[in-house]
């Protein structure tokens, strides 16, 4: 600690836990130190941010097996993970006939060399027997994950002819000579003849420029349809995505109100016609808007600035999360067929439609219409 190293920094050089180092520091003499400290082992080598030990890394690994040191605790000293330190003993050390346990640095370093090289011949090529179990299987519209389990029931004893799912579906995609069949990929539930790719979560890029609140985060009295001013939102779509006629209906009396989008649906059309739209509503009324995670709110930040009403976000693939929206929409294609051009119809046309489904008597509103409870909830806020 005298050369400028932390304490949790000295300790770990030493070999000592963090608490009996700071024991010695402050709680024991200097002679007592010297008596019980251990012999100061060289320092650890670093790991260098590569994702395959070194070979000097391995003769640390050896020489800390030798001192009966734990696996927790050579992990800790290297900067690795506990799970690749713990696979590097295991695959790598041989027991002499007294039972004691030797790693040899040289020769792992020397069997890890050799299995690294790519490409490598896949299982496939390798076994025939595995190919045909495989394609025999597939040709019977089994799963690869059904097929690989069959594989160890079938042959317990013979590891050459157990392959995880993966494996199976590279042979069908990563298409190699003495592979699967190609048209074996229709045999697959997806029926796709290419992969998907998915990123992890934590690499996808945001969704939009300013960050969503998502529907967790929405207050509780919306969920529950007590309070009015709480409002989903959606687009339906026209013919080859070319026009839309955005839908707003209010939770709790399912009020309808139809956004004109005569520019198209890009986020500035959506943001100035969602603005124009709630101008006219009552304070009371904006409480919050709920929508879907789609391209046409990428400007909803702005729009809440200037209306004060929150944006919150589905999660993906969720559309229950705004069913009040999606019953509506399928109501409104009634005027607005599927595969129709949606920019002929005028702002005039849209305000009547919208008024006809608020003048319908709706069983869950005990048959009175969306304006007619409307009316009643905000009359004594009036």
């Amino acid at each position: 600690m005298q050369q400028g190293l932390s304490n949790n920094q000295a300790c770990r050089i030493v070999g000592i836990n963090a608490k009996t180092g700071r024991r010695w520091r402050n709680g024991r003499s200097a002679d007592t130190k010297r008596r019980v400290a251990p012999p100061v082992r060289p320092v650890a080598p670093p790991s260098g941010g590569s994702r395959y030990l070194r070979l000097e890394e391995r003769i640390y690994i050896a020489d800390r097996v030798r001192e009966k040191a734990t696996v927790r605790a050579i992990a800790a000293e290297l900067d690795r993970s506990l799970s690749t330190v713990s696979r590097e003993i295991r695959r790598n050390c041989m027991l002499d006939p007294r039972g004691q346990r030797h790693y040899r640095p040289h020769a792992a370093q020397a069997r890890a060399d050799s299995r690294r090289p790519r490409p490598k011949v896949g299982k496939m090529v390798v076994h025939p027997e595995l190919r045909d179990f495989v394609q025999e299987h597939l040709d019977r519209r089994w799963s690869p994950e059904q097929i690989c389990q069959a594989l160890r029931v079938r042959f317990p004893d013979r590891p050459e002819m157990h392959v995880v799912p993966e494996t199976v579906y590279q042979a069908l995609y990563v298409q190699g000579r003495g592979e699967l069949r190609r048209e074996l990929v229709s045999a697959l539930r997806t029926g796709r003849v290419r992969r998907k790719p998915r990123r992890q979560a934590q690499y996808r890029r945001p969704r939009f420029r300013d960050p969503m609140v998502m529907i967790s985060d929405r207050p509780a009295e919306a969920d529950d349809r007590a309070v009015p001013g709480h409002w989903e939102g959606d687009l339906i779509i026209g013919k080859d995505s070319a026009s839309a006629i955005g839908t707003l209906v209010e939770r709790s009396t399912r009020y309808v109100m139809l956004l004109h989008l005569p520019d198209g649906r890009g986020a500035q059309s959506v943001r100035d016609a969602l603005i124009e739209t709630v101008q006219s509503l009552p304070s009371h009324l904006k409480r919050s808007l709920t929508w879907d995670q789609g391209a046409e709110m990428g400007r909803h930040l702005e729009f809440s600035v200037t209306t004060g009403i929150p944006v919150y976000f589905c999660d993906p693939a969720s559309p229950w999360q705004r069913g009040s929206n999606e019953n509506t929409n399928g109501l409104l294609r009634q005027y607005f067929p599927k595969s129709t051009d949606l920019s002929v119809h005028t702002r005039e046309h849209l305000d009547t439609v919208a008024a006809e489904l608020n003048s319908r008597p709706r069983k869950m509103l005990g048959w009175e219409t969306p304006a007619e409870r409307l009316r009643k909830l905000t009359a004594p806020l009036g």
